[in-house]
């Protein structure tokens, strides 16, 4: 196997088209920073790490560990906070923003835009005559478009997935390779990566004397626009009401949403959460990795959630909960502390215990 492109540069040609070369003024106006008043018009073409970057690439500063690798850095240009510009090499340009990773995402979306759909219907793609594909989506092999199915401009339905009877997809989606839809109303912009579930029943059931009786499961799926859904995800239909995904709303991979789940705008949601049915999450709420949910709670404008936290009851708009059961973060520290000062006296008395009974014993023994 050889690398195309050079050891440690992303974009491999093989796997992400590039577009370019652009003048530095371009795009210093892409990433909203200014115009250097010398070498605006040099021309790059595309980014790369710090370490890695040649004179016709851009890279980029934003964690303060990594900076001293600014005075060896090759790159031609480095979008970074303006306090460390002066560290910078003669040749090097910079590009001094206030938001630097946000300015390194404008610029590799600049080299390198989502892939465009291709217009028309793979012959083996299986697309039922009631459905309505607009001529501009793109349909991948074996592909299955349901029944009434609405596919919207310039979306892309990858292969081998199942859009199920009825289901709505907006503008612009990215639908990836073996994802299952059904029930659903999906607004536009909207990313869904391979393996996805959507619409599947809920986990609902009643016991009886002879067993359990399943619950009809009657809500639907609501994605907002711009949401990103993480491969093997699976989000379930809501039982009596919807559930829905706010707008904006990041979605990482291997994530549990039950029925009648709702988010707000803009949350994120980090790999292998569970939120168990009912939950309500209010916009820009983080979760991060492994979290789970108790089903029926309420949490809170832009609270964040720690990892492997087990959320069992509310949580107020802001707060910073940590632990299982999840508790606010001071507190969960302060019980840290409290557990290791506790740990390292008893550790003492452990010890001195154990020299006043060596010392007891016969010295033959010793």
């Amino acid at each position: 196997m050889t690398d195309a492109d050079g050891a440690g540069r992303p974009g491999d040609p093989r796997f992400f088209p590039r577009l370019g070369p652009f003048a530095l003024a371009e795009i210093a106006r892409a990433i909203g920073a200014p115009v250097p008043e010398s070498g605006a018009a040099r021309r790059f073409r595309g980014i790369a790490p710090l370490q890695s970057a040649g004179p016709d690439e851009i890279s980029f500063l934003d964690n303060k560990r990594y900076a001293p690798l600014l005075a060896a850095t090759r790159a031609g240009a480095v979008i970074l906070l303006a306090e460390f510009a002066d560290r910078l090499p003669a040749e090097c340009i910079a590009l001094p923003v206030a938001q630097p990773y946000l300015a390194w995402a404008r610029a590799g979306g600049l080299f390198h835009p989502p892939q465009a759909a291709l217009p028309g219907r793979h012959s083996t793609a299986i697309v039922d005559s009631s459905a309505r594909v607009d001529p501009s989506a793109e349909i991948g092999p074996y592909a299955v478009i349901g029944p009434r199915a609405e596919i919207g401009p310039r979306s892309a339905i990858g292969a081998h997935s199942v859009i199920g009877p009825s289901v709505v997809i907006g503008a612009d989606c990215r639908i990836a390779a073996q994802v299952t839809i059904g029930f659903a109303l999906i607004g536009d912009r909207v990313t869904i990566h391979p393996g996805v579930r959507i619409g599947q029943d809920g986990f609902g059931f009643a016991p009886s004397p002879d067993g359990f009786v399943s619950v009809a499961q009657l809500g639907r799926v609501i994605l907002g626009d711009d949401v990103d859904i993480g491969a093997n995800t699976t989000i379930d239909r809501g039982s009596a009401q919807d559930t829905v995904i706010g707008a904006g709303t990041r979605i990482d991979n291997q994530v549990q949403i039950a029925h009648n789940v709702r988010t707000g705008r803009n949350c994120v949601i980090v790999a292998q959460v569970g939120i168990s049915g009912s939950t309500v999450l209010e916009d820009f709420v983080v979760i991060a990795g492994q979290a789970g949910f108790s089903g029926h709670l309420t949490i809170g404008k832009g609270a964040r959630i720690g990892p492997q936290a087990g959320v069992m009851s509310n949580i107020p708009a802001g707060a910073e909960m940590l632990g299982s059961p999840a508790q606010p973060a001071k507190a969960f520290f302060r019980e840290i502390a409290a557990l290791r000062r506790f740990a390292r006296r008893g550790g003492m008395r452990h010890s001195g215990a154990a020299a006043d009974q060596a010392a007891e014993r016969d010295p033959d023994d010793q």
